[in-house]
């Protein structure tokens, strides 16, 4: 199906309300509107291909629909209110009216209210309705403004290194364009002024500055203005992207050190947020002792409150930090032959032609059975290269656990039953899942981390040593070697591999591209992606490694400070944990226990108060234990602690690593200490 028939197919229906809504749109906009000008520009910028026209009269057309409906739910919604609940007409403001005028404002208030809510509903469906379609240009936009920026360093780097290789500006602008499996959204702008010379008979300045206008990035805007004066001017282009290396280098140390301070100030927030449910846990049962039960609002704190709070704060956090940009994999320049997805997920170049004759359908077969065979002859190499299939085990083995449990009589099927074993019925309902779940995985994600660590751990030396080698006259496969060995290390041995690969047969292009597919790291693979395409212009590529080897520098500085800095983060994180455990083991231990002692023996002296003088006592000891209930209060407790000690682990893995998946040892870790501390009190 071609481009044209899928969006004629995906958008028919709503181009028919565009096109009947275009009156509406001409009469509330008009042909010079700012707000028109600013949306047309969010559709270029997200490259959405839609003209402003269309798209607005299609989101007046859907606010209008759904404000449509909700007029209609609004207004039976206001009319049930007042035929159930409203009593007469009710008096709003109490103003001193005449009786005759009083008696008509009487007669239209009801009808105005049902209107008036009505027109209210209406207006919000409208707004969201209209809102949300024109919302979306902007935040697709402001996405791909935020990965244009995290690339642009690299991606600077990168068309630096081609010049100093010598190609001119055209193949610069061609080769960033191609390399869109390494710098995405940057490639994706430079596509666009690589097709426009091609397609539609523009000149490259044009292009570039008809690009500069459009790009959503005003940074990678001000990087196109600049390069376009230095090509008018015929000025040095080599200079130009060295100077724009260093300022881009530059500029992303100054990010990150404002991702960094804001992330210190949600460290300090996080400390306030997360003990005002502790805060609100002491008054609910300062209340109750008082007579005035709060059971519900106990539970929502605990079992809503402090979720929803985490939950919040995480997403908080997860609009300031960047994670890394790209899956890491680099695509072959014949797509034929593409095996980034090769393994037991997908079984590569075989796939494509499955159905076609009986010959590719026993390879396929027999090509799964061998990717079967391996994977359960090293099930955990399996496991490390993909930790998250480890739940494929653990969660049935879970489930099984828990109906022995169960049946065995070890889990408290009611609340009673919890209240009275609060520790022992939530290490089984909780605990031992946690354990038989989030243990393996983080055993199998950290593995997997440590082992893609180790390859770029020493990338800049190694870089270095290329650098040095290839400057002595020594071609790179020549260089490689000599690095492979002379240094130790993992990226010692795939130098090595490399190395020996090319001495076999394989092209020294494909052996880089193998290696780099083998660990996806995507800071590698733009690495892998600058030497690769130097070297087909010459293996005297010093001074190329030389620029690799400052970016890959640049961003081990970058994620020194971020762990450095971060690290304080997940301190506090964790004291502010440890707080609020130590007050609430403080109350279980003073207040609850020593609550439940008193009235025990209130509860008995008034038994025997009662033989003798009438029984007072006995009063108000039962008074005091139906105020509290102590069995609950503890099992709330001890929630609230488990609770918020899984919600620190996430947040604090987020925060170190932009990763939930690293908050699991965290998750495995913080709960354990609320379970031993809560055992022993």
């Amino acid at each position: 199906m071609s481009l044209g028939t899928a969006n004629d197919s995906q958008f028919g229906g709503t181009d028919a309300l565009g096109d009947a809504f275009y009156p509406l749109y001409r009469w509330t906009f008009g042909d010079d509107s700012d707000f028109v000008h600013s949306v047309e520009r969010k559709l270029a910028a997200s490259r959405m291909p839609q003209t402003v026209e269309l798209y607005l009269s299609r989101a007046l057309a859907v606010g209008s629909l759904v404000g449509l409906v909700l007029w209609l739910v609004g207004t039976v919604l206001v009319f049930l209110v007042f035929e159930l609940f409203v009593q007469g007409t009710p008096s709003i403001l109490g103003l001193p009216l005449s009786p005759e005028l009083l008696a008509l404002v009487q007669a239209v208030k009801v009808p105005a209210l049902i209107a008036l809510g009505g027109i209210v509903f209406g207006a919000v469906g409208f707004a969201a309705g209209f809102g949300t379609l024109v919302a979306i240009p902007y935040l697709v936009a402001g996405e791909r403004k935020r990965e244009i920026n995290v690339l642009l360093s690299d991606s600077v780097s990168f068309m630096y290194a081609l010049s100093v290789g010598g190609l001119n500006q055209l193949e610069i602008l061609e080769a960033i364009a191609t390399a869109d499996d390494t710098y995405g959204e940057v490639s994706k702008e430079f596509q666009s002024i690589v097709l426009e010379t091609r397609y539609f008979d523009t000149d490259y300045r044009t292009a570039i500055r008809n690009q500069a206008h459009q790009t959503p990035s005003d940074e990678l805007g001000q990087f196109l203005t600049d390069m376009l004066s230095i090509i008018d001017s015929g000025g040095n282009m080599t200079q130009f992207l060295e100077d724009q290396k260093e300022k881009q280098m530059r500029t992303s140390k100054q990010e990150q050190e404002t991702v960094l301070e804001t992330l210190e100030l949600f460290g300090e927030m996080y400390m306030t947020l997360s003990l005002f449910p502790l805060l609100l846990i002491i008054i609910l049962v300062i209340m109750s002792m008082m007579g005035e039960a709060q059971t519900m609002l106990l539970y929502g704190t605990v079992y809503g409150l402090i979720p929803l709070v985490g939950a919040g704060f995480l997403v908080l956090v997860s609009t300031v930090v960047q994670d890394e940009v790209g899956d890491g994999y680099l695509r072959p320049e014949d797509d034929r032959f593409d095996d980034t997805g090769s393994g037991l997920f997908s079984l590569g170049l075989v796939e494509r032609y499955t159905g076609r004759a009986a010959l590719f359908d026993r390879i396929e077969a027999r090509e799964g059975t061998y990717e079967t065979v391996e994977m359960l002859s090293k099930p955990h190499h399996f496991f490390r290269d993909h930790p998250l299939t480890v739940l494929f085990v653990t969660v049935p083995a879970t489930l099984v656990l828990l109906a022995f449990f169960v049946v065995a009589g070890f889990v408290p099927l009611s609340v009673d039953g919890l209240k009275d074993a609060p520790v022992r019925g939530t290490f089984f309902l909780f605990y031992v899942p946690l354990y038989a779940n989030v243990l393996p995985l983080t055993v199998f994600y950290e593995w997997n981390v440590k082992t893609r660590r180790s390859v770029v751990d020493k990338l800049s030396e190694d870089l270095r040593k290329l650098s040095s080698a290839n400057d002595t006259g020594m071609t790179l496969l020549e260089s490689i070697e000599v690095v492979a060995e002379t240094s130790r290390g993992r990226l010692a041995a795939e130098l090595e591999t490399i190395h020996a690969k090319v001495n076999y047969g394989t092209s020294l292009k494909e052996a880089l591209r193998e290696f780099n597919n083998k660990y996806h790291i995507p800071r590698l693979a733009r690495t892998m992606k600058l030497i690769m395409k130097a070297q087909e212009a010459s293996s005297q590529i010093t001074a190329v490694l030389t620029t690799a080897a400052q970016a890959s520098e640049n961003q081990d500085d970058i994620d020194r400070d971020r762990k450095s800095r971060t690290r304080m983060q997940v301190v506090i994180i964790i004291m502010t944990f440890l707080t609020l455990l130590g007050v609430m083991a403080i109350l279980k231990v003073k207040f609850l226990d020593v609550m439940a002692g008193l009235a025990s023996q209130a509860g008995g002296g008034g038994g025997e108060a009662a033989a003798g003088a009438g029984g007072g006592g006995g009063a108000a000891g039962g008074g005091f234990a139906g105020g509290v209930d102590t069995d609950l209060l503890a099992l709330l407790f001890f929630h609230a602690v488990t609770f918020q000690a899984v919600i620190s682990g996430l947040i604090a893995g987020y925060i170190r690593d932009v990763s939930l998946l690293a908050g699991a040892k965290f998750v495995v870790v913080l709960p354990t200490v609320a379970l031993l501390v809560f055992l022993f009190i």
